[in-house]
């Protein structure tokens, strides 16, 4: 292959990542990314960093969950400008993917309320997948019904115009599709061992005061995590491929029997 057509098939190959805290980064949809040849730039928000002011220069955005919540504009003045870079990417037509606080971010810049839940849900909880998912690109054969990963107090209302993909018993609105590639998931399949540890040790105060132990979490990670990382990259692996679709685009292999 010539350097001149090397040039042209990676041009457009970065992905934004939005980053709220250390802890909670993009897990296994880094594989993903990594296998589909894209670059991650970080933009480390609770660092300082500049959030982009258009999305010339990417050709998909990742935003992350955070302890903030969509409301806090007064105290995090950065997340209006990140809802601003979500309607750019969504005007463009590029593909958005919003994890936890990012969904929610997704959820009301497409105007949907965010509001408090009746009671957090944090660790292990089963997720049903409803009946739009059954023709999704991104969920079509995968486990109706699965255990995944929460820690989240507020909730939302599906946006006008998009597609409900799954629920919880305590959340409605657990996953959506806006249009042919934005989608927002409220519950974690981007986890990893570390991970779930690391938001365990860094929110310890917040399980304490919803009377769950860290411990319990822990200790159904070998019970919870492998399948739901291999129905997590089943859905990454083709978001990302949303983003520089092949002409032959096809599913990625389905992965069977989760619980």
């Amino acid at each position: 292959m010539t350097n001149k057509r090397r040039k042209t098939q990676d041009r457009g190959s970065t992905v934004y990542v939005l980053q709220h805290i250390h802890c909670e980064t993009p897990g296994i949809i880094s594989e993903c990314l990594k296998a589909e040849r894209f670059v991650t730039e970080f933009i480390r928000t609770y660092t300082g960093e500049r959030i982009p002011q258009s999305m010339a220069n990417a050709s998909g955005l990742i935003v992350m969950g955070g302890p903030m919540s969509v409301c806090d504009h007064e105290q995090f003045p950065f997340l209006l400008e990140e809802q601003r870079l979500i309607e750019t990417a969504l005007k463009d037509d590029k593909p958005v993917l919003g994890v936890c606080l990012g969904s929610q971010l997704l959820a009301a810049t497409l105007g949907a309320e965010v509001k408090s839940g009746t009671q957090k849900e944090i660790g292990w909880h089963p997720v049903e997948l409803l009946e739009g998912a059954a023709a999704d690109r991104l969920w079509s054969g995968l486990p109706s019904r699965f255990t995944a990963f929460h820690w989240h107090g507020d909730i939302f209302d599906l946006p006008n115009g998009s597609i409900a993909l799954a629920a919880s018993d305590l959340t409605p609105c657990q996953g959506f599709r806006y249009g042919r590639t934005a989608y927002g998931f409220l519950f974690h399949m981007e986890v990893t061992e570390t991970i779930i540890k690391d938001l365990c040790q860094e929110f310890r105060q917040e399980l304490d005061a919803e009377n769950i132990a860290a411990a319990s979490i822990i200790q159904k990670i070998e019970d919870y995590l492998p399948n739901l990382q291999s129905s997590g990259k089943n859905v990454f692996n083709r978001w990302a491929q949303l983003i520089r679709p092949a002409p032959d685009w096809q599913f990625g292999p389905v992965v069977k029997g989760v619980q």
